[in-house]
């Protein structure tokens, strides 16, 4: 066992060891190739994705009930404006709580599993909400449906990219974005005809459709891999490529991928905060935060108030807005896998900060009460340009980026996390626009343009781009370098007392150019490293060596001759 697992590390240490200078440069030019079989997408593919964005609608749905349907509970049921914000709000809470736990469900019963539990809750919400007599029921079914959305925002996403082709990932997890846009406006369409009860009920309707598909759709491969049951990974995997797809390198890749990571790492919430898992960690929740305090809630939940404030009929507004967002959402699932991740988040973030900026102009000219009759027109502009602009990247982007780039081992609890962070901004962004809003109109924009600006800067000089990448490639380049993957090796074999410490290092450690940090000699560096590793032989504890390994790394290098 132990060789097997020597040479499964070896191999992707010299896989990443050739694409050490090169990161992330185009497949092209020599990136590191894990080999899948590309064969035509198969039907299965298109019926499993098919399934899994009908729980993206169910998300559309219970996002978009409560504004077509605020008048008529309160009048039916008599909830104040203030009771009514708590049912609304609500969901963004039981949201957060089904964030928490989505992660573990999908790692412990599945992606197939996980998104069965979260229709049932939906099923029981919608319920709750169809017989509700008061505003304790209303309340109940919200926080019910909000923990359902909540661990669906994490699992269909990540389902559809494990099982999908790299070459059409993209444009595949991002229609459960655009599913999610098809939900609201067809639900917002539906609430002006029918009362809240019957829109409740109708809710239900894609939860069911839902329930149903998973019955005839495999579970994915890659968590299959990753729970040792490795003859059904290789029948379903078969049967997603098709039946006269050669799929061995990739099921190869799968499992030595799944396998290293599985030799070197346990399971725990510290466990994230490693070196080597910073990048993707930084890049998900960076993402997502920009995403939910770039404003988006804000523009979504209050275009109505917005319009209205600026004199432009809200219902126009609204109607041309959700026709915006859905062909923009259409236009980034079609480009999204020809034109790459980075440029299309760079194009929405950069639209949505002119949104801001326009729209937080036109209020600027109210508050001085002048270009009266510009001020509509600017208004429409600008909130047109910024809901199109973020369903175009933002939107769904970073919850595709978010299902590509953690490894399997950590992909159940970097994901809680990170749709934690996610439905946490959209309760702040959502609690507190109003009060913003009341404080100052334009200034209110010219925030969310600042923080978009950011988001600019950020996705240009961190944000990778994981177009035509396997998960394995995307995963092994992002969370592991190979300096560091070799200096832990070399601890264990410190520890072991297998390796010549000074031969590693003077082999191991890159040259700094003069200046850029205090140099040891040769034979001081050898006589420190000596003296750590007879204290911690006593240790034993390869943490310790790997510290101090790093230590020397960083303050001091030996002269190469």
């Amino acid at each position: 066992m132990e060789e097997e697992a020597a040479t499964t590390r070896g191999s992707l240490l010299l896989k990443q060891k050739l694409d050490n200078n090169d990161q992330w440069s185009s497949s092209d030019h020599g990136g590191m190739q894990l080999s899948e079989s590309l064969s035509t997408t198969t039907p299965i593919v298109v019926l499993s994705t098919l399934a899994a964005v009908c729980g993206s609608f169910t998300f559309g749905s219970a996002v978009g009930y409560s504004s077509p349907s605020e008048s008529g509970i309160e009048d039916d049921l008599g909830l104040t404006s203030a009771e009514y914000s708590i049912f609304g709000s609500i969901l963004t809470i039981g949201a957060m709580l089904g964030a928490v736990f989505s992660g573990k469900i999908a790692d412990f019963i599945g992606r197939k599993g996980a998104m069965g539990v979260s229709e049932t809750f939906c099923i029981l919400g919608w319920l709750a909400i169809v017989f509700a007599k008061d505003a304790w029921w209303l309340d109940l079914g919200r926080f019910l449906v909000g923990c359902g959305i909540g661990i669906l925002s994490y699992v269909v996403p990540v389902y559809i990219a494990e099982i999908t082709p790299k070459n059409v990932r993209g444009s595949f997890t991002s229609l459960s974005q655009l599913m999610i846009g098809c939900g609201k406006a067809l639900t917002f369409l539906i609430g002006s005809l029918v009362n809240w009860r019957t829109l409740a009920l109708i809710g239900i309707i894609p939860c069911l459709a839902h329930l149903l598909g998973l019955f005839f759709i495999p579970e994915s491969p890659r968590w299959l891999a990753k729970c040792g049951r490795l003859e059904e990974f290789e029948v379903r995997l078969q049967f997603l490529r098709g039946e006269n797809a050669d799929i061995s390198q990739e099921a190869a890749d799968i499992i030595e991928y799944t396998e290293n990571f599985r030799w070197i790492s346990e399971d725990g919430v510290l466990h994230l905060f490693q070196g080597k898992y910073a990048c993707s960690i930084i890049v998900a929740v960076g993402l997502m935060a920009f995403q939910e305090f770039g404003g988006l809630n804000g523009f979504a939940f209050y275009t109505s108030s917005i319009f209205e404030s600026a004199g432009f009929s809200s219902k126009i507004g609204t109607i041309l807005a959700a026709v915006v967002q859905i062909l923009m959402t259409t236009l980034g699932v079609l480009l999204i896998d020809k034109c790459g991740r980075r440029p299309l988040l760079m194009i929405s973030a950069t639209g949505a900060c002119l949104g801001c900026v326009l729209t937080g102009f036109s209020f600027f000219l109210q508050d001085l009460q002048r270009g009266k009759e510009l001020i509509p027109i600017l208004v429409l502009i600008g909130v047109l340009v910024y809901l199109g602009s973020f369903e175009l990247g933002m939107g769904g982007i970073p919850w595709i980026i978010m299902s590509e780039i953690f490894p399997i081992n950590i992909k159940g609890l970097a994901g809680s996390l990170v749709t934690l962070v996610s439905w946490t901004g959209s309760w702040v962004v959502s609690y507190t626009f109003n009060y913003l809003f009341e404080w100052s109109s334009a200034g209110t924009f010219f925030i969310f343009a600042v923080i978009c600006g950011v988001g600019i800067l950020f996705i240009g000089k961190i944000v990778p781009e994981t177009k035509g990448r396997t998960l394995e490639e995307i995963q092994s380049l992002l969370n592991s370098d190979s300096r560091r993957f070799d200096i832990e090796e070399m601890g264990r074999q410190v520890c072991e007392n297998r390796f010549d410490i000074e031969a590693c290092c003077v082999t191991m450690m890159p040259s700094r150019k003069k200046g850029e940090s205090l140099v040891l000699s040769n034979l001081k560096l050898k006589v420190l490293i000596e003296a750590i590793r007879m204290v911690l032989e006593i240790l034993y504890d390869e943490r310790f060596v790997t510290f101090f390994l790093w230590w020397a790394c960083l303050y001091g290098t030996p002269h190469r001759h």
